[in-house]
């Protein structure tokens, strides 16, 4: 792209304070744009003890490394819910213990490789917008970005169960 190499992001070269500014925000984006296996954690969530002021009747306190809540259960069912700041509101007792499936800022070491390639071609496009200051160059990066990204999804889709599709109210509507 015409910059320099760098070795760290505080070394002090536009390319490593052009990172240092976007860097972070590009990854956080990355790890919410899907329902990562590798950044997906669980947790039983605490009950605060103040009330929402209205619509629901229980607020939690979301764990510091939540990026985002993906479900919310209680007894392994899916409860209704709504995250305002660094608190999840539902509608659940006292007695029920509720458990929530987040996505985390999960470590670099930890990245599967078609995901770090993902992130890679981000960078690279934003990096081609502020130092090289190539549009067409940005555009390409940011469609492979986008095609690595897809890819990403997919091979983290196998990481689970593939779950069976229930046919049976369509074949029922068939059969009438």
């Amino acid at each position: 792209m015409g910059g320099s190499p760098i070795s760290s992001f505080t070394e002090g070269t536009a390319e490593a304070d052009v990172c240092e500014a976007m860097y972070e925000d590009i990854a956080r984006s990355a790890l919410v744009n899907s329902r990562w296996g590798f950044a997906t954690a669980q947790a039983a969530l605490s009950r605060l003890t103040d009330a929402p002021t209205a619509r629901f009747d229980a607020a939690y306190q979301l764990p510091s490394a939540a990026l985002t809540v993906s479900a919310l259960t209680v007894n392994d069912a899916a409860v209704t819910f709504d995250t305002y700041g660094d608190k999840v509101y539902c509608n659940v007792s006292e007695a029920q213990t509720v458990v929530a499936d987040y996505i985390y800022r999960a470590d670099e070491a930890d990245w599967p490789p078609y995901f770090t390639v993902a992130v890679e071609y981000s960078v690279a496009s934003m990096l081609a917008t502020s130092i090289a200051r190539d549009p067409t160059l940005s555009r390409l990066l940011d469609q492979k970005a986008q095609i690595h990204m897809m890819q990403a999804r997919r091979l983290d889709s196998q990481r689970q169960t593939t779950q069976k599709l229930n046919t049976s109210r369509f074949i029922a509507e068939r059969r009438s």
